[in-house]
């Protein structure tokens, strides 16, 4: 078992090592075959963009890497979808797992919470104001939390996490930070957010020194936010998100812990009944989805926060999501927001990218967005996806929509 939980550190101490990709191609390698990209446009006249370049290059970064026996992406504006094609393998509804490419709509989550009036809850507040018991973290706000300067280690510190099987240096009967990547049935949900404020890993740092990417920090915030919300995670995601979006898939559980014991995953990329881990979601790295449901998602950013009809998020929370806190940090100072990394080398662009190699991107000054979809979860060449979406693609969309224009 010892080794199981080794596999679980390495496994997820990989998750950060994605985090921040950004420019270069991807790696070059024998090609393998794949088959013709099935294409699907709102914009199929003549007059919208071209996307044609960029279908050829999503065809030839699979041709040429040995790993992926599939790919998928979809552009979108504020009115809806302008594009999107599925090579190899995909198909347009493929349901994938997101890794990180959960926090962006995370972070929608909390802020839709914090505005909604008849809820006392702002992420600008301690946790403490709102949690049943004090611990070590409880006056770190969920703000600090999901802009990774709350201080909490992240994954940096993953292999401190400890064991999930036994107790840790947190005192008599104390578990570990491990708990949130569990998916087996004693790992509650809120009990475990518990652990996490209430025991102290190493290297702990005080508020807005530090940017320390993702961990239990994110897993906090998720808690808070349900214990304010009476509901659990994926209830509370659904009533703010999922349902005035009319998303068809989108929820969180936890692959972790399976990936790393067993190599592979029960989620067959069919239904959402075979996620592991529902019950204990990890909101910064459990999101699954399909091609049309972040399609909605990255929508909101691009016209006003609006789910058809309906505001779910204003526009000072969108601005908010982008404003870069990562890089005032005194130590390890890095251009990140609430859930989007800043790629100014492309722009007004963000990005999103997870640990598998599926990367969401929003272009606030073309008003476009983006989400390209992985579903090998090997973490085998897991760069390469993330590498050229970023240092190739992103840049080939531009210019479709810039000569459309």
């Amino acid at each position: 078992m010892l080794g199981a939980i080794s596999k679980a550190v390495t496994l997820a101490t990989g998750i950060s090592a994605i985090a921040s990709c950004g420019g270069g191609s991807s790696d070059a390698s024998s090609p393998v075959s794949a088959s013709s990209a099935q294409v699907g446009a709102s914009s199929a006249d003549s007059s919208g963009p071209d996307f044609t370049e960029v279908d050829g290059a999503f065809q030839a970064f699979l041709d040429g890497n040995q790993t992926f026996d599939g790919i998928s992406y979809v552009v979108v504006d504020a009115e809806g979808i302008l594009h999107q094609a599925v090579f190899g393998d995909h198909d347009k509804d493929l349901i994938v797992m997101l890794a990180s490419t959960s926090k962006v709509p995370t972070v929608m989550a909390l802020l839709a919470l914090d505005e909604d009036p008849e809820v006392e809850f702002s992420i600008s507040s301690p946790v403490s104001a709102y949690l049943p018991y004090d611990g070590i973290y409880a006056d770190r706000t969920i703000e600090q939390m999901v802009s990774n300067t709350s201080g909490i280690p992240g994954l940096r510190l993953l292999e401190q996490y400890g064991n999930p099987l036994g107790p840790t240096q947190g005192g008599p009967g104390a578990v570990n930070h491990l708990c949130q990547m569990s998916s087996q049935p004693h790992w509650e949900f809120e009990a475990c957010g518990q652990i996490l404020v209430q025991n102290e890993l190493p290297d702990s740092n005080p508020p807005e020194v530090v940017f320390d990417y993702g961990g239990s920090q994110w897993q906090i915030a998720g808690v808070t936010a349900s214990v304010v919300a009476n509901s659990s995670w994926n209830q509370l995601f659904d009533q703010y998100l999922g349902d005035p979006c009319d998303l068809e898939v989108f929820t969180y559980g936890n692959p972790w812990e399976e990936l790393s014991v067993l190599g592979a995953t029960s989620f067959d990329g069919a239904s959402v009944e075979s996620l592991p881990g529902k019950h204990n979601p990890q909101v910064e790295g459990g999101g699954i989805s399909n091609l049309s449901d972040y399609a909605k998602l990255l929508q909101i950013h691009l016209n006003g926060g609006y789910c058809g009809e309906t505001q779910v998020l204003s526009p000072a929370s969108l601005d908010l999501m982008q404003k870069d806190r990562g890089s005032s940090m005194a130590a390890n100072p890095q251009p990140n927001g609430m859930g989007w990394w800043l790629q100014s080398q492309l722009g007004n662009v963000f990005t999103d990218p997870g640990a598998f190699g599926a990367v969401s991107f929003i272009d606030t000054e073309r008003g476009i967005g983006g989400f390209m979809a992985i579903d090998d979860y090997s973490r085998n060449d897991a760069n390469a996806p993330p590498r050229f979406f970023v240092g190739e693609a992103i840049g080939l969309i531009q210019t479709a929509i810039d000569t459309a224009d």
